[in-house]
């Protein structure tokens, strides 16, 4: 055996070794060129002898997301009211406060947009607050406000702001420590007052439940404050925190409007209110907002006088002639001597049993009334002489 063939093995295997190398080294080359066509698949067969290629189905692409968003209620799209135009002598309420007495003074204007005697008159600054006296000091304006509208009532919501610490002389007091719910006391009261001697009603509408739940708790604590301040100057408190909260107590987004239909009440941000909360908060404003007004009854609009009212209300009318046997009731005060006023002097036992009496005594009715469902008294008989009367009348008309 040859030398070569010693290292290399027999000639048929040297062949087959030779034609692997050569189909790696044209597999390298072809690389790059089979790269850039669309995906094909050979095997080593197909590749040294030839064949069909195969092309890779494509992947089909991702199935979309069918999930159906879930449907928010938005809230109805409402005609905006149309304001009548006011008198020249029609009344001011002065709306005054933040950013939620701008949607309070929305809500009133609904309210007396057909009254042309009533106009709201709104002067909010949306971040103030009795805190940030730099910012706007209310128990200072106030009266200057108040000459320069002229107005028959002011309503005011204030507080949303007021979340911070509060200067205090040259102390900066921490929310509703006691230095700070002192020196805010003071404030809300010299607001009040300086109403109070302008002579004009004042209307303190709380603020609602908010949805973060600190502010939840500090909102009840300065709705107390604000009662105490316009209670004691003579002014009215009007409470709405019923009106933004479920049966438990805790903050919704929804509830019912004025009409008792869900809706939804807050923005987003659990803060603002929306148009039908506007008008809920102008709502529970109506009834003492009225009352200092001097405005009867449950809206905008003055009730008609009494003598535009039907004839009812000046007397009692003649009874009524009704063509029918009127129904007996079990219940008739008649049976057991009802019609006797308290007081009144008694018979003697032997005349003073009712008609129930003799009725479970000694099981007398009493006597029916003709021509109801229970006479059953025979009646006599027409007489002959009255019949012979009708006969002759008959025969002398004829």
């Amino acid at each position: 055996m040859a030398v070569d063939d010693k290292v290399h093995g027999p000639a048929p295997f040297r062949l087959l070794r030779l034609i692997l190398l050569l189909a790696a080294a044209l597999a390298v080359a072809a690389a790059p060129a089979l790269a850039q066509e669309q995906r094909k698949s050979r095997n080593l067969f197909e590749f040294l002898f030839g064949g069909p290629v195969r092309s890779e189905k494509p992947a089909k692409p991702a199935a979309k997301n069918t999930t159906r968003k879930k449907s928010v209620r938005t809230e109805p799209t409402e005609a905006a009211v149309a304001v009548v135009e006011k008198a020249g002598s029609a009344r001011t309420v002065l709306v005054i406060g933040d950013f939620m007495a701008g949607g309070l003074a929305e809500g009133l204007t609904t309210v007396f947009a057909a009254n042309p005697d009533i106009k709201v008159v709104e002067k909010a600054r949306g971040s103030s607050g009795f805190v940030r006296d730099d910012v706007f000091n209310w128990p200072a304006e106030i009266r200057a406000l108040i000459d320069a509208e002229k107005p028959a009532a002011v309503v005011v919501m204030l507080g949303a702001n007021d979340r911070q610490q509060l200067r205090a002389g040259d102390v900066r007091e921490q929310l509703l420590t006691d230095g700070w719910t002192k020196e805010y006391r003071t404030r809300t009261a010299a607001f009040a007052a300086a109403v109070a001697e302008s002579k004009v009603p004042l209307v303190w509408v709380g603020l609602p439940a908010f949805k973060q739940k600190k502010m939840l708790s500090d909102m009840i604590a300065f709705n107390d404050l604000y009662r105490q301040a316009a209670e004691q100057s003579g002014g009215a408190f009007v409470d709405i925190w019923d009106g933004f909260v479920d049966e438990n107590g805790a903050f919704v987004m929804t509830g019912p409007d004025i009409n008792g239909q869900p809706v939804r009440l807050r923005g987003d941000d659990g803060i603002n209110l929306s148009r039908a909360g506007k008008r809920k908060v102008a709502f529970y404003v109506e009834k003492p907002l009225f009352k200092a007004l001097g405005i009867p009854g449950a809206s905008g609009t003055v009730l008609p006088a009494i003598a535009a009212l039907p004839d009812a209300v000046h007397g009692p009318q003649q009874p009524v002639d009704i063509d029918r046997t009127p129904p007996i009731s079990l219940s008739d005060p008649n049976l057991d001597g009802g019609m006797e006023l308290l007081g009144a002097s008694f018979k003697s036992p032997a005349d003073a049993r009712t008609a129930a009496g003799l009725l479970a005594v000694e099981g007398g009715a009493p006597e029916p009334s003709r021509g109801r469902a229970d006479d059953f008294v025979e009646r006599p008989q027409q007489t002959d002489a009255v019949a012979d009367t009708k006969v002759t009348t008959s025969a002398v008309a004829e």
